[in-house]
């Protein structure tokens, strides 16, 4: 907890990629260069009535710039409220918070599975295995979504340089088919030693999770959770663990080893 601060920071920009997808970049945030793939933040907004902060994934850093970006979708007052701050609006930033991905060994093929506005974590987890000089034929990166408007930020993912994989349940881009399906053909019948790193809606985080288990493939999922405090006080975001009990996703999470949560 030492770690976490709490400051006012402006929006330094914005792109609206749909009328409810949103990406802004936030700064100064103090904490922008420690925070991990997989960690979030939590926002407030300045000047509303709305009470509680919204928990937000990370998309990517700028350590030099003391600045952050988030990409989220509008899903209720807060979001909506959010999604219509004009450049330079003041908001508060709570973080980093949670726990990130841990990297995969040098020798493993990394397959990164991302549903929707479960992209974040991934596409930061990727630039910095980029980063600390990860072979990029070893990085896989599957990006899914109901349809071609759900899959943006792709020449951006595309500029790191691994391979990306899209799906779309409509096939109006990609495969047609769930991200778990293009998986399951990527791995059966393979010796690779794959380990599995995902975000995005439970049903995808379930899938992958009973596929990983069926194929003994090793890896971390990360899930979303309503998250009022974000610091584990409020226990608003638990979840059942498969060996018993329950775990605050805010606190021991958002990330989990595959067949650690009852999904």
């Amino acid at each position: 907890m030492k770690k976490i601060v709490i400051e006012t920071a402006k929006i330094l920009s914005k792109k609206q990629w749909a009328p409810d997808l949103n990406l802004i970049n936030l700064g100064p945030f103090s904490k922008a260069g420690i925070i991990k793939p997989g960690q979030f933040v939590h926002i407030k907004i300045s000047d509303t009535d709305i009470l509680f902060r919204r928990a937000f994934s990370v998309f990517d850093t700028d350590a030099k710039n003391d600045s952050l970006s988030i990409l989220f979708k509008v899903f209720g007052r807060g979001t909506s409220r959010l999604a219509v701050l004009p450049k330079g609006a003041k908001v508060n930033i709570m973080g980093p918070l949670g726990n990130g991905f841990s990297f995969p060994r040098r020798k493993e093929m990394a397959v990164l599975a991302g549903g929707g506005i479960g992209l974040p974590p991934l596409y930061l987890l990727a630039k910095e295995m980029i980063e600390r000089g990860y072979d990029r034929k070893r990085i896989l990166i599957f990006y899914g979504g109901k349809t071609r408007r759900e899959l943006i930020e792709l020449n951006r993912l595309r500029g790191l340089g691994p391979k990306v994989i899209c799906s779309t349940d409509d096939g109006s881009y990609g495969l047609q088919g769930f991200v778990s399906d293009a998986i399951r053909k990527l791995i059966s019948g393979k010796s690779e030693n794959y380990r599995i790193y995902a975000c995005g809606p439970n049903g995808m985080l379930k899938a992958i999770d009973e596929m990983a288990r069926e194929f003994k493939i090793p890896g971390q999922l990360s899930l979303e959770a309503p998250m009022p405090c974000g610091t584990g006080i409020c226990l608003g975001c638990i979840v059942p663990l498969r060996a018993g009990g329950y775990s605050r996703v805010c606190r021991e999470g958002p990330v989990y080893e595959i067949g650690e949560v009852l999904l």
